[in-house]
């Protein structure tokens, strides 16, 4: 792209080019790890901030946040989350981790799609407590409560609550195990 006959447009694209491969190559030797152009260019706390989520909150600029979202401190949001409060409130608790690819409604159209639009879609709040963990591309599906200190294991469906430091698994979601918390380790019995 480089050269005489240039337009400005190249000459632009050409710098925000360069620009994104020079802070790849700074991320790569710093923190040995390569993101997207929307990462590079976006801070994941200060998002967090303008979203009014908790203090050190952080949410990668590929997640996606609608309507009514809550978010604790020290909560982590993954790449490729997808946050849908349009339904009713959806709050997460502190020190929760939200793995990449979860997806979390407040609504469902299946009765509207199913009954050509005779039933009106449903909706109801989610809501995860503190301390938990949410396996990737997981799905959590309105009108659902996750206790606190609870695990739900990598692409679980959660169509119903889950108690406290419980470990839900698979699709439907059952009961795996409890999790306590002794010292320093999880232990899941």
């Amino acid at each position: 792209m480089s050269g005489d006959n240039l337009s400005p447009e190249d000459s632009i694209l050409e710098m925000v080019s360069r620009a994104l491969e020079e802070a790849d190559e700074t991320l790569r030797q710093t923190f040995d790890r390569s993101l997207s152009a929307d990462e590079l260019v976006s801070d994941r706390w200060e998002r967090a901030h303008r979203l009014g989520f908790g203090s050190r909150a952080s949410v990668y600029g590929s997640a996606l946040v609608y309507g009514d979202v809550t978010v604790g401190q020290d909560t982590w949001i993954g790449p490729w989350v997808l946050l849908d409060g349009s339904g009713g409130s959806l709050t997460v608790g502190s020190f929760c981790s939200i793995s990449a690819g979860v997806q979390i409604y407040t609504h469902d159209t299946v009765g509207w799609a199913v009954s050509g639009g005779l039933i009106n879609r449903r909706t109801g709040p989610v809501s995860i407590g503190a301390n938990c963990y949410i396996g990737p591309q997981s799905i959590v599906a309105a009108d659902v409560e996750i206790g606190a200190g609870s695990i739900v294991g990598a692409n679980s469906f959660v169509s119903e609550s889950v108690p406290e430091s419980a470990f839900v698994a698979g699709s439907p979601a059952r009961l795996i195990g409890r999790v306590t918390v002794d010292g320093n380790v999880v232990r899941i019995e």
